[in-house]
């Protein structure tokens, strides 16, 4: 039986995309551990920390440094999800067939709980970035932790089976974490009955989905939240496959609450669908890119969170907003209201075909809203329609000012 809770308040979520605090962020840590990289351009990660400051600036730092102004708004939220992409480990060997590899020193877990982490998904292409051992490690070390995790472990069931996370008078959520290999993971990382890896999913599609989606009303109450985190898509582009609107869609069909995607650098499309939200992107939070040349139309060096509350009774989905940040000497910093509202256009372009609007909240906030349904003949067009047919505005992306 499960227990409802004592109050009715909203629950709030805090999601962030791709946590990256291997390498560069590593070296700048209390407990930096090798600096040696396996890179075809680099091999040594301290190079990063050079390329990202321009200025240099006292190490080592503190653990919560790289969460900067994040730092308020994450422990604002009831809940934070982050995707972890990074192996927390001292152990292990490089994987053969992977050009780059990501491990943060499990001496360092501090820089993941200082914003009080309470789940890490790890169904991506990094947790596996140092073998078997290094995967063993991480988890071991996110449970001494206390930060739950979901989408890899030492079986195929420990894998698939989601995290929960209780609030106090308040509720749980239930996470379920899940890898494509659109994202980049090796086949060979996808757990197996009797053997460590990743929860890997091959197809995504509607039965996918369902099954995924029982899998969280086997487990979960009528007030508990559900969230599906995935990782999926290319590292750049705002164009989002039909199968991975599908996916998003059958999901939120089956009332699941938020669907938290990541992969690409850069924030992406969201959709507000039934009262589910779809994130297809949360971009990175926290990596060592900076000063690294190239891609500046997608606004890589802007971080969102996304804050999400819901109230569980009557359901209805409360609010939905995007806090800004910006990188600067590998830290999240405000971002300027130029900054927010340049990203805010953008997002608003590529939600619009979703009926979603995406609109400044002030200051380094953007909200996100349903709208209405266009009409043709006056009468609304099913959505489904614009999207298989492709009649949506497809202009080019707002770049940002020369002076970002």
């Amino acid at each position: 039986m499960h227990s409802s809770p004592s109050c009715h308040a909203p629950i709030s979520l805090v999601l962030g995309g791709d946590v990256m605090t291997g390498r560069g962020i590593d070296q700048i840590l209390p407990h930096p551990g090798s600096p040696a990289i396996f890179e075809s351009h680099l091999r040594n990660a301290r190079d990063y920390v050079e390329l990202a400051a321009a200025d240099a600036f006292p190490q080592p730092v503190a653990f919560r440094y790289v969460w900067g102004d994040a730092l308020a708004a994450l422990l604002a939220a009831d809940v934070r999800i982050v995707n972890l992409e990074t192996s927390v480990t001292a152990r292990g060997e490089p994987w053969p067939t992977k050009g780059i590899h990501y491990r943060m020193n499990p001496k360092n877990v501090g820089c993941l709980t200082a914003p009080r982490l309470d789940g890490c998904v790890l169904a991506n292409n990094h947790v596996l970035d140092w073998g078997y051992s290094g995967l063993k490690e991480t988890l071991g070390t996110l449970r001494a932790a206390g930060i739950a995790s979901a989408g890899a472990g030492s079986t195929g069931a420990e894998a698939a089976a989601p995290m929960t996370i209780t609030v106090p008078n308040k509720g749980r959520i239930w996470v379920a974490a899940l890898g494509s290999p659109c994202s980049g993971i090796p086949p060979e990382w996808a757990a197996s009955p009797d053997s460590p890896g990743i929860n890997l999913v091959r197809n995504l599609d509607a039965p996918t989905a369902r099954l995924v989606a029982h899998g969280l009303r086997q487990v979960s109450g009528p007030d508990d939240i559900t969230v599906v985190s995935i990782h999926w898509g290319d590292n750049w582009g705002h164009d989002i496959p039909p199968e991975q609107i599908a996916f998003a869609h059958a999901l939120a069909d089956e009332g699941i609450d938020v669907i938290h995607g990541h992969s690409a650098h850069h924030a992406k499309a969201v959709e507000v669908r039934h009262g589910s939200v779809i994130l297809y992107g949360c971009g990175d939070l926290i990596n060592d890119y900076e000063g690294i040349i190239g891609r500046e139309e997608f606004g890589g060096d802007l971080a969102v969170l996304c804050r999400v509350e819901i109230e569980t009774r009557p359901r209805r989905l409360a609010r939905v907003e995007l806090d800004v940040f910006r990188r600067r000497r590998l830290r999240l910093a405000r971002a300027s209201e130029r900054d927010t509202e340049w990203l805010g256009a953008v997002l608003n372009e590529q939600s619009r075909r979703f009926a979603t609007v995406v609109t400044p909240g002030g200051g380094h906030l953007l909200t996100v809203h349903p709208r209405p349904p266009p009409l043709r003949n006056g009468r609304a067009v099913p959505l489904e329609v614009l999207v298989q047919t492709g009649r949506t505005s497809r202009r080019a992306p707002i770049r940002p000012g020369a002076n970002r």
